[in-house]
C-alpha cells in the first residue's frame, strides 16, 4: 500500500472535523468553501480529515 501511495499520489481534500461536522455533509462543505485541495507536501495536522486521490 505505502508504495503505491508514494507513487500514485496525486493530491487530497482536507478538512477539519469540527468543519465537517458543522457542515453536515462533505458535500455542503465544500459548498461552503471549506474543503481544500492540498498536495504531497501538505503536512497533516490533528482533526483532519482527509480523502485520498490516486
Amino acid at each position: 500500500i505505502h508504495t503505491d501511495f508514494e507513487k500514485k499520489y496525486i493530491r487530497a481534500q482536507v478538512i477539519t472535523f469540527a468543519d465537517l461536522v458543522k457542515a453536515g455533509s462533505k458535500v455542503i462543505a465544500k459548498e461552503q468553501g471549506k474543503m481544500k485541495t492540498e498536495g504531497k507536501e501538505y503536512i497533516v495536522k490533528d482533526g483532519d480529515v482527509i480523502e485520498f486521490m490516486i
